[in-house]
């Protein structure tokens, strides 16, 4: 099974984002997430547990959107599978680069742009 947490460090609060896939299962599932106290606690147990912790402000603002213990939605399959692959390669000892420094990001942003919220949604 693979695990990885995502966290967002910007000048508001800390979010974090744990998500959970195993090759069995149809898409990743959120199994964490959280803001402020919870997210360092999220990333603290990850960390000790040997998680991976990737830092994205975009990822974990639409992962955020997504319901505790449910499948990504289709539309992040691209950017979350990346970031697993990523996870993967570094697993096992490949070295994986991004404009000459080691073990940064995938190379390119695949992730849609997040949708605002209506303020009906909802009702």
């Amino acid at each position: 099974m693979r695990t990885a947490a995502v966290a967002d460090k910007p000048e508001r609060r800390l979010e974090a984002v744990a998500l959970a896939y195993a090759p069995e299962q149809a898409a990743p599932r959120v199994v964490a997430r959280g803001r402020g106290l919870i997210a360092e606690e999220i990333i603290q147990r990850a960390r000790e547990a040997g998680v991976f912790v990737h830092e994205s402000p975009e990822l974990v603002s639409l992962l955020m959107q997504v319901d505790l213990d449910a499948h990504i939605p289709p539309s992040l399959y691209v950017a979350v599978a990346e970031l697993l692959a990523w996870i993967y390669r570094l697993e096992q000892g490949e070295s994986v680069t991004r404009a000459g420094t080691e073990q940064e990001a995938p190379h390119r942003n695949p992730l849609p742009s997040p949708q605002p919220r209506s303020p009906d949604a909802g009702r």
